[in-house]
């Protein structure tokens, strides 16, 4: 009498347990992250507008560029010049440019798609990581072409590291309008009030 009842014990156990990856999986493919982008948590002094809401989000990488400048006080020091970097999307692909555009010197996003802006730091707050350049919310002021960027009016940097100017650098007289390059990395969101 044992044997049988051992018998179905193995395979109601055998049966759940080839049957729990396939569950599982199939749990998996229910829960993949939805396509709407959500704000980033960040201090209030560089929270976007009321009403505003992400429209996109890419990952940058690349430098930020600095000259060697005498400031008001007569003191050289690194002064940003713009910055040099790729914008990637979640899938690691390319899709867009950042740099100072050579007219305005703004900060500029440019995209592949043809759409461009331009735009000014209206507040930040130090990075995380003090050896990163800070966080920054940046107002639109400028729109080109056509494409994600078009209505996108508030921009926040967030998530940076490096970027700063290096301390082997130096700047001082004998260097003025000398150049460096400082990589950096960043997320950047970009936002937009509901149409």
């Amino acid at each position: 009498m044992r044997r049988p009842l051992l018998a179905a014990a193995v395979l109601a156990l055998t049966v759940g347990i080839s049957s729990a990856p396939l569950a599982h999986s199939q749990s998996n493919q229910q829960k993949e992250p939805p396509a709407q982008e959500f704000a980033p948590d960040v201090p209030d002094a560089i929270a976007v507008p009321a009403g505003e809401a992400v429209q996109f989000f890419v990952m940058a990488k690349g430098s930020q560029i600095y000259t060697c400048q005498a400031g008001a006080d007569g003191k050289f020091a690194w002064t940003l010049k713009g910055p040099e970097a790729e914008l990637r999307d979640r899938k690691d692909k390319v899709i867009g440019q950042h740099f100072a555009d050579p007219t305005t010197k703004l900060p500029t996003w440019k995209l592949k798609d043809g759409s461009e802006v331009s735009g000014k730091a209206a507040a930040r707050v130090d990075s995380l990581d003090a050896d990163s350049i800070p966080w920054l919310l940046v107002n639109v002021v400028s729109h080109a072409g056509k494409g994600q960027l078009t209505n996108i009016t508030t921009i926040q940097r967030v998530h940076t590291h490096g970027g700063k100017p290096g301390n082997d650098d130096v700047c001082d007289e004998s260097h003025k309008d000398a150049e460096t390059k400082s990589g950096y990395t960043a997320d950047y969101y970009f936002f937009a009030p509901p149409k």
